[in-house]
């Protein structure tokens, strides 16, 4: 098996992937820290592999200073040490009130100026600070929570949506264990989405240890629809990743459950006139027709029935489904 062969596609396929995210509907997201934070989260999965930090610099082909100096730029800013460069800029602002863009430009005059640059329109897309004037009159302060409640309320809570799937994935999660996951949102979010989701009852919250702990026992999002679709593409693509991963760690091993991980692709060519057009281009009504029947009656049972947490199974199904008209090509570079 060529290992490197298969990474270097998916590789591909993932940066499609993201471009297209970046870009949509016209959009186009900052991309500065992308590398950055794939670096980091590559680096923290090897160490949860029970990899050492020379094995890992060895894979990056890096000396082990290299990968120390790597990790530890990455980790935190030059200029304010402890902190995340986004996490320092924007605690500048906040003690400020309101602040010239050159004056923190000129604060981390030791870190990269298109990285401050990046940091700040990052902040300024994400709802948490606010941007006025014009070119050297350029200025940026902290929103109000007041603010932030009714951007977030015109955005249609895209947080809500990925926290209620995170929560449904990874619970019982604590708030921290939430951030970690959704590196985007900071504490004050998290519990906003968290009152929300609560308060519709679409999660549930307990103590564990004496720490909050929340989670779902399920989670839907309807079919079409334009809030949370955010949530519902990561849905997608976390459980295609959880089910390739959960495979490669059986290593060739049958499953221990009739074959019940792991996917399967297949692929019709049909056109005008063919007898099973309209059945292979329905396929994917009629999986997901079956998959909201099947949920339907197990949700139905478990309301009911007391849960056996010893044998208890979470299943994730996901089916995908595209038409390439002839003479297209799929993104595949």
């Amino acid at each position: 098996m060529n290992v490197n062969l298969l990474i270097d596609a998916i590789v591909r396929q993932t940066t499609v992937l993201i471009a297209q995210l970046a870009t949509a509907s016209g959009a186009r997201a900052p991309l500065a820290h992308t590398a950055n934070r794939v670096f980091m989260e590559l680096v923290r999965e090897l160490r949860a592999q029970g990899l050492g930090t020379k094995v890992i610099a060895d894979m990056f082909g890096v000396s082990l200073r290299t990968y120390h100096n790597t990790v530890r730029r990455l980790s935190e800013g030059n200029t304010v040490q402890g902190q995340t460069l986004w996490e320092a800029v924007l605690a500048h602002v906040m003690d400020h009130g309101t602040v010239l863009r050159g004056d923190v430009l000129a604060r981390f005059s030791s870190d990269d100026d298109a990285l401050v640059r990046s940091v700040l329109k990052d902040l300024v897309g994400s709802g948490v600070l606010f941007q006025t004037g014009r070119g050297s009159q350029v200025a940026y302060r902290y929103a109000r929570a007041d603010e932030i409640a009714a951007a977030r309320e015109a955005s249609g809570e895209p947080l809500i949506g990925l926290s209620w799937v995170t929560i449904y994935r990874d619970g019982p999660v604590t708030v921290d264990e939430l951030r970690a996951a959704i590196p985007q949102g900071d504490v004050s979010q998290l519990e906003q989405a968290l009152t929300a989701l609560l308060r519709d009852r679409r999660i549930e919250r307990c103590e564990i240890g004496g720490t909050a702990h929340y989670s779902a026992q399920r989670c839907m999002i309807p079919v079409g629809a334009e809030e949370g679709w955010e949530a519902a593409v990561f849905d997608h693509y976390q459980a295609l990743v959880t089910a390739i991963t959960t495979k490669l760690r059986l290593k060739g091993r049958s499953s221990a459950h009739n074959e019940a991980i792991g996917g399967s692709t297949y692929s019709c060519d049909v056109w005008d006139g063919h007898p099973l057009r309209d059945e292979v281009l329905g396929f994917l009504t009629e999986c997901r027709a079956r998959g909201a029947d099947l949920v339907r009656r197990v949700d139905a049972y478990n309301e009911s029935n007391a849960r056996d947490p010893k044998s208890a199974l979470r299943v994730y199904a996901y089916v995908g489904q595209t038409v390439i008209t002839e003479g297209d090509e799929l993104e595949d570079g």
